[in-house]
């Protein structure tokens, strides 16, 4: 088969908005904006690669200014489906639509819920409360440690999350555990369940990359599936296997952060020869835009840009870029939750794009209907592929 692309390398810096979507209000997030909220918060950002292939055209970026011609297309794209969790970020960009939100406990969950939850694992729960991971853990670790009871908690997003440390609960109880929550939140309807594991003593205590998401499965075929039917691989490294509760992927690379993320996706690009990397680095979201960690979210993205050359030295004309996230977490905001943005798009390859401005984006899935087009398969059923704009044939 002629198909147009070889390899796509689809890389989601998670959380790294663009500027508050039209109906932030609705959310509390009117006036977020994560890179550029950042980048005035610490003078500016040194960004010049990402510069190059056009990210100061999406947002006035302090330290990036709009480069006059750009190596790479650029675009924003704005979320359809409703909410701004990581899960719905996802789907999206692999083709699907939510028709309403994924459902969120701010009171904490059902005590019904939680009693037969005890019941299943046989251990006592504390917290049940809406929380910041790393704020919990500090209030309720040095009871933990003295009664092996879960820490359970949720967040903005339609998470249950139990934590406990590796040292009073062993990681195979503690996934054992959460695997039983998962079952019970499919009949809520709950997007993730989320193990955190943590090490450490009181005043002192440090999650690890330990940390595993059992996902409600999609609902529906993605565009993971169809790539993956074609008899292409789908590489998914970082929690992409978590997201997608392993549908549509031909192998799983987990990962340790940022840094471990971007060298296993570059490995995973260089031993394919066809087929998609599909790449979530979680740092971003997990360490600085949860923790509101203004200095650690702009070191973070200039580690990734001092990165950047290894990938773009790896590619050739018959490769495609595209570099995104999923919705937004300024580090500048109030509270510690995710933040209603569009997500920037960038696409490059070895050769220079045929239109730079790709414009703004009515929907993730345009992604999806792109990597249907590179890979020369039938139309996806929504979205407009950006292939033409970035590919000359």
């Amino acid at each position: 088969m002629n198909r147009p692309v070889d390899r796509v390398l689809l890389l989601v810096l998670d959380s790294c908005g663009c500027g508050a979507a039209p109906d932030a209000a609705r959310y509390g997030d009117q006036g977020a904006n994560t890179l550029g909220n950042l980048s005035r918060a610490v003078g500016g950002l040194r960004l010049p690669h990402l510069g190059r292939l056009g990210l100061g055209h999406l947002t006035a970026i302090a330290g990036v200014p709009p480069d006059p011609a750009p190596i790479g297309a650029h675009g924003r794209m704005r979320e359809q489906s409703p909410g701004k969790d990581t899960t719905t970020g996802h789907w999206e960009l692999a083709g699907l639509v939510l028709d309403r939100a994924f459902p969120t406990f701010p009171d904490g969950f059902p005590a019904e819920f939680i009693d037969r939850f005890v019941s299943a694992v046989g251990r006592g729960v504390l917290g049940n409360v809406a929380a910041s991971g790393t704020e919990i853990i500090e209030r309720l670790g040095r009871e933990h440690l003295q009664t092996g009871k879960f820490i359970v908690y949720t967040s903005a997003d339609s998470v249950f999350q139990v934590a406990a440390h590796e040292e009073v609960i062993p990681l195979p109880e503690l996934y054992a555990a959460c695997q039983v929550a998962r079952r019970l939140c499919d009949e809520y309807g709950v997007g993730r369940v989320i193990a955190r594991p943590f090490v450490g003593q009181p005043g002192a205590f440090r999650r690890t990359y330990h940390r595993r998401d059992f996902s409600l499965p999609p609902p529906r075929p993605t565009v993971l599936d169809r790539i993956q039917e074609a008899g292409l691989p789908v590489v998914g490294v970082g929690k992409i296997e978590d997201i997608f509760a392993g549908r549509g992927l031909t192998a799983s690379l987990h990962t340790e952060g940022n840094d471990d993320g971007m060298r296993r996706a570059l490995q995973a690009l260089v031993e394919l020869r066809q087929g998609l990397v599909f790449c979530n680095l979680v740092d971003f979201d997990m360490l600085y835009g949860h923790r509101r960690d203004v200095a650690g979210y702009a070191r973070a993205l200039e580690a990734f840009d001092a990165f950047l050359p290894h990938i773009l030295r790896e590619l050739t004309p018959r490769d495609l870029v595209l570099l995104t996230a999923d919705h937004g977490n300024d580090p500048t905001w109030s509270g510690t939750d995710h933040t209603r943005e569009d997500v920037p798009l960038l696409a490059f390859s070895a050769r220079p794009p045929v239109q730079a401005d790709l414009g703004v984006r009515v929907g993730f899935y345009d992604v999806a209907q792109t990597l249907c087009e590179a890979f020369a398969l039938p139309a996806w059923e929504r979205g407009i592929s950006i292939l033409p704009q970035v590919l000359a044939n």
